[in-house]
């Protein structure tokens, strides 16, 4: 006799009702299946994740893709990780390195039905290639594709940017530095759009030397203070930075006071994501609602693999002042 027949004999009930219980069907009654649940519980039984993916044609696994894990990708990380799980899905983690054959083994996986669905944090691939896959399963991107086939949560960063530069110069500050991130993102080109259109409306001189790309870390922002520093007239150095994370806002800072270089009158800062640590340090932030975009990816996916279809969550940033301007 099968596990599933004694516990149908047990309980007094069908096979088939016992299989809607494990597939945690709404059709069945709540004193019915708490009395199978706890028949389960007394054998010890434990369901065939296998049998059941099969019988519900889904892994009920979606895969996580990232080049790697920091403190700025974690909110996203967790939030989407436990709001699959609140769907009864697991979540499997990619990480490249930045690696692109170990990056497509996330993709191979979908292809091979290993998971049901993809979420990508950060690529390396071409996104041609990457969007070929599409046709074995959803993906959505947290980043901003250039890509119809890639469907993405991500919000305009030139938006977010803009509020940042707009605060600073409304505080006189007309020498803007700008510690961007990856050169080739679309962010990045969002940003660097912001501060060009924000220095015409104001007619501020723009500043091409303090315009940094590559710059992700707290020891990145502590070299950017002391190359400023290394510019004997003060009124060549810029009197405010907007900076791609607050990891880097966090560098600047702690090094500017370090040098008794003094925050915000000699240098206005102004972080990005507004995080824990911008919060602790007292940093001027735009806050990013990441954890919220991260649901928002979830639900997008959720709908594309046939289940319940929640409507997407209307998201702005907003500018959080600190000590730092």
């Amino acid at each position: 006799m099968s596990n599933l027949e004694q516990i149908a004999k047990l309980s007094g009930f069908s096979k088939a009702t016992v299989s809607r219980v494990l597939n945690q069907s709404r059709h069945v009654s709540q004193p019915t299946r708490d009395k199978i649940l706890a028949i389960m519980e007394e054998l010890d039984y434990v369901p065939n994740g296998n049998a059941i993916s099969l019988s519900k044609g889904q892994t009920m696994q979606i895969g996580m893709v990232t080049e790697g894990i920091n403190e700025v990708m974690l909110p996203f990380l967790n939030s989407f990780v436990e709001t699959a799980s609140q769907y009864g899905y697991q979540t499997i983690i990619y990480t490249s390195s930045g690696d692109p054959k170990k990056e497509l083994q996330a993709f191979e996986d979908m292809r091979r039905k290993r998971v049901d669905a993809l979420v990508i944090s950060t690529c390396v691939n071409d996104l041609a290639l990457l969007g070929s896959y599409c046709k074995y399963g959803p993906i959505v991107s947290w980043q901003r594709m250039e890509n119809p086939q890639i469907a993405s949560v991500a919000m305009n960063q030139y938006d977010g940017y803009t509020l940042g530069l707009e605060h600073v110069i409304s505080r006189g500050r007309t020498r803007i530095a700008n510690a961007y991130g990856r050169p080739s993102s679309i962010n990045t080109l969002g940003r660097i759009e912001a501060y060009e259109d924000a220095a015409r409306r104001h007619g501020l001189a723009e500043l091409p030397q303090w315009s940094r790309t590559g710059i992700h870390s707290i020891r990145q922002g502590e070299e950017l203070v002391r190359e400023m520093l290394a510019v004997e007239d003060p009124l060549q150095r810029p009197d405010a930075v907007l900076c791609s994370n607050d990891l880097v806002a966090a560098g600047i800072v702690s090094e500017a006071r370090r040098r008794r270089l003094r925050v915000p009158e000699d240098l206005a800062v102004v972080g990005f994501d507004n995080t824990e640590l911008a919060h602790t340090l007292g940093i001027t932030s735009i806050y990013n609602p990441i954890a919220d975009q991260a649901k928002n990816a979830f639900h997008l996916l959720l709908a594309k693999l046939g289940g319940a279809c929640e409507p997407q969550q209307k998201l702005q940033y907003c500018l959080v002042q600190r000590a730092t301007t």
